[in-house]
C-alpha cells in the first residue's frame, strides 16, 4: 500500500460511504473490534480534513472507539460485501467475528486496519458529542431512526492519512 495525503484523495463520499460501506475500527494490538458502517461524511472543519463517524451506544465496537485515540476507516471491493454485511449484523462480543470473516489485522499504525481492504484512512479523534434529541429540527428524521431512543454518538476524526493500494 502506498500513503497519500488526504487532499489528493479522488473518490465519491457517497459511494464510499452510502454504497461500499466502511469497516469502523478501534483497539490496540491485544483486542481490536470493528463494525460495518454506511451513515458518515468527510469534509473540512477547523482546517482540517476530517471524518464524521456516527456510533450506537450499544454497539460494542463503541467502547474501544471511546478508549482509543485513533481510528481506522476502511473500504473494500464488492467481492467483500458479504463479509462486511454479517460485521455489521454480528458483535465481535458474542463471537471473534472478525476472524469468521476471513479478515487480517494489521497493527503497524496508530490504528488497527485490514489487510484485505482497499484503501484505508488513518484517524485521530478530535471531538464527540451525543445527538440529542431535542436538537432535531426535522422531527420526522428522529421518529423513523431513533424508535428506541439510542440516538448515536458523533465523532470528530482528522484524517492523518490514507493507505491506498498500488
Amino acid at each position: 500500500m502506498k500513503t497519500i495525503q488526504p487532499e489528493a484523495l479522488q473518490a465519491n463520499v457517497f459511494d464510499l460511504i452510502g454504497n461500499r460501506w466502511m469497516l469502523v475500527t478501534a483497539g490496540n494490538s491485544e483486542m481490536a473490534n470493528t463494525m460495518t458502517a454506511s451513515w458518515g461524511s468527510m469534509g473540512v472543519l477547523w482546517n482540517l480534513p476530517c471524518a464524521f463517524i456516527f456510533i450506537r451506544p450499544q454497539r460494542y465496537t463503541k467502547t474501544f472507539i471511546d478508549d482509543a485515540s485513533h481510528v481506522s476507516q476502511s473500504f473494500f471491493d464488492e467481492t467483500w460485501r458479504k463479509q462486511l454485511s454479517y460485521l455489521g449484523t454480528v458483535s465481535g462480543r458474542d463471537e471473534p467475528k472478525i476472524d469468521k470473516a476471513g479478515l487480517h489485522i494489521i497493527n503497524d499504525e496508530d490504528a488497527p486496519r485490514f489487510a484485505e481492504a482497499d484503501m484505508t484512512m488513518i484517524c485521530r479523534k478530535l471531538y464527540h458529542q451525543d445527538l440529542k434529541e431535542g436538537c432535531f429540527i426535522e422531527s420526522s428524521i428522529f421518529s423513523a431512526h431513533y424508535p428506541l431512543h439510542d440516538l448515536h454518538t458523533m465523532y470528530v476524526l482528522h484524517i492523518e492519512k490514507i493507505l491506498v493500494n498500488d
